[in-house]
C-alpha cells in the first residue's frame, strides 16, 4: 500500500490541495455574492466582507498553487481566528460548538504550508523560470 502512496502522492496531494482550495473558496463566494445558499451577500467594507475576500483569494490561490505557502499560512491564521471568535466561546469540544469544520481547514493549511504548491502548481512553473 505504501509504494502506490508513493508512487502517486503528487497526483493525490495535488487533488487534496485543489479540493481544500476551491472548498474554502466557496465560503467567501457565499459571503461575498450570496452564492451557494440563501443567504444574503454581507457588506464589502465590514469584518465578514474582509473575511469572505480572505477566503476567496485565499482559497483560489490554494487551488491554484500560487504562493502557496503565504496563502495556506493567511488561511491558518483566519481560520483559527474564526474558530476563537466564533466557536470557541461555545463550549471546548468542536463537535457541540460547530467549529469541527474550522479545525479541518486549520489542518489542511498545515498540511498545505508543509507541502506548498507541488509539483502542479503555479508555484512550480514559476520556480522553473
Amino acid at each position: 500500500m505504501s509504494k502506490v502512496a508513493e508512487k502517486y502522492h503528487d497526483h493525490l496531494f495535488t487533488i487534496f490541495r485543489v479540493l481544500v482550495g476551491l472548498l474554502f473558496a466557496q465560503h467567501g463566494a457565499q459571503k461575498l455574492f450570496g452564492w451557494f445558499g440563501d443567504k444574503e451577500p454581507v457588506v464589502f467594507l465590514s469584518w465578514m466582507g474582509v473575511v469572505g475576500l480572505a477566503e476567496l483569494w485565499g482559497g483560489l490561490a490554494i487551488a491554484l498553487g500560487f504562493l502557496t505557502r503565504y496563502a495556506a499560512a493567511g488561511v491558518a491564521l483566519l481560520t483559527l481566528i474564526i474558530y476563537v471568535k466564533a466557536h470557541a466561546g461555545n463550549g471546548l469540544i468542536p463537535i457541540v460548538n460547530n467549529g469541527e469544520l474550522a479545525l479541518m481547514y486549520l489542518a489542511s493549511s498545515f498540511v498545505v504550508f508543509t507541502h506548498g504548491g507541488g509539483k502542479w502548481s503555479i508555484d512550480a512553473v514559476l520556480k522553473k523560470r
